[in-house]
């Protein structure tokens, strides 16, 4: 299991996509800077533009969820 998650990271870290058939796939996906607020003050601050791993499961994997 740690050489999967090690694998998935290092193919993420270089922007790449993993597919693990029958389960799913690890995608990189940038997010665009926004504004937000501050719950504390409620004054506006701004979020810095970032990366995140997605994933969507295969659709043997949502089969099995829905019944």
């Amino acid at each position: 299991v740690d050489s999967v998650f090690k694998e998935i990271a290092s193919a993420a870290a270089s922007g790449a996509e993993t597919n693990i058939p029958g389960f799913g796939k690890f995608k990189v996906k940038a997010t665009p800077a926004r504004e937000g607020r501050n719950p504390a003050t409620g004054g506006t601050i701004k979020i810095a533009a970032s990366k995140k791993l997605a994933f969507a499961p295969a659709k043997a994997v949502k089969d099995a969820l829905n019944g």
